[in-house]
């Protein structure tokens, strides 16, 4: 089973495809799994993101989406699994049953009742301590500086010191922060890869020097994101701005010109069947389906980007 050696580089967080009656469509799992796994660029496959309706999936179902997911691609292309959960013990159950499905790597995503109660420092460490008995690499998933589960930019420099953990998946969503959480982990450790997670900030945030994406908008566009991260490094700014401009209106209508909600991940999904990546849009109650309106905006921007099959 192949581990990843430098994190840099084009991460997809997967979409789930359901099927009519809101079961996981295996087939279609597997299908956008090893789809996903031979695009350029793609060095990892990343599985129970919020982009793969993690909050409508029981522990067991998550699981059971690594395990399909590994079993499919994880002879080539490494699977990391996120961690969504609240207490220490359960951090464990979760990480051991992630591992044993087989992950390779687990981005640890902070305690829900963080956002509403906040944290101390210390409950930082004693969560990703509990996740790293595991035993796997990990990956730190930085939450919008806006909400009481982001991590300061001094906490950002102690995990960066951490040695199991590999990357960040950063999304502060203010550049100013974002900033100068990318030179404190550079500062303490310039070998941890630091990814950005603006799914409708691409450009923007790829320059600030970090060293690829780990973004949901891969599942559905990862030619196009790879495309703009090879002109970015390459320091092609007309060639990466140009690219960008395709992504936009496919940004404009995934996101609505706002941040990843489930409603947008409803939309992510009704894109990726007119492009002929699903084969079906279903989302999970109490996600809504987009409207006609929302459709038909889609429907433009895909054709507009060359990908329209349906």
């Amino acid at each position: 089973m192949p581990t990843i050696s430098n994190y840099k580089g084009i991460i997809p967080a997967i979409a789930c495809p359901f099927t009519a009656d809101h079961r996981i469509d295996e087939p279609g799992l597997r299908k956008l799994a090893s789809w996903l796994s031979t695009q350029p660029g793609v060095v990892a496959v990343m599985t129970n993101g919020h982009t793969g309706e993690v909050f409508s999936l029981t522990p067991d179902e998550r699981a059971q989406v690594t395990q399909i997911v590994a079993s499919e691609i994880a002879h080539r292309t490494p699977v990391v699994s996120s961690i969504v959960c609240e207490g220490l013990r359960d951090a464990r159950v979760h990480a051991e049953m992630a591992k044993k499905a087989g992950a390779t790597a687990l981005d640890v995503m902070p305690p829900h009742h963080w956002l509403r109660f906040g944290f101390r420092p210390s409950h930082v460490r004693e969560y990703f301590d509990a996740i790293a008995e595991s035993g796997l690499d990990l990956i730190a998933h930085v939450y919008p500086a806006w909400t009481r589960a982001s991590y300061s930019t001094a906490t950002m420099a102690e995990l960066a010191k951490l040695p199991y953990l590999q990357a960040f998946k950063v999304g502060q969503r203010d550049m100013n922060k974002y900033a100068a959480d990318v030179k404190a982990v550079r500062d303490a450790d310039p070998t941890k890869a630091i990814l950005t997670c603006h799914d409708e900030y691409l450009l923007a945030s790829m320059v600030q020097g970090v060293d690829g994406a780990l973004v949901g908008f891969a599942t559905f566009i990862p030619g196009l994101i790879n495309d703009l991260w090879q002109a970015v490094q390459a320091g092609d700014l007309k060639k990466a701005m140009q690219i960008q401009a395709v992504i936009t209106p496919l940004k404009d209508a995934v996101y609505g010109g706002g941040e990843p909600t489930g409603e947008a991940h409803a939309r992510m999904k009704m894109g990726m069947y007119l492009a002929g990546v699903i084969d079906a849009p279903t989302v999970r109650p109490p996600t809504e389906m987009p409207s006609d309106a929302e459709t038909n905006q889609l429907r433009a921007a895909v054709a507009n980007a060359g990908l329209l099959k349906r």
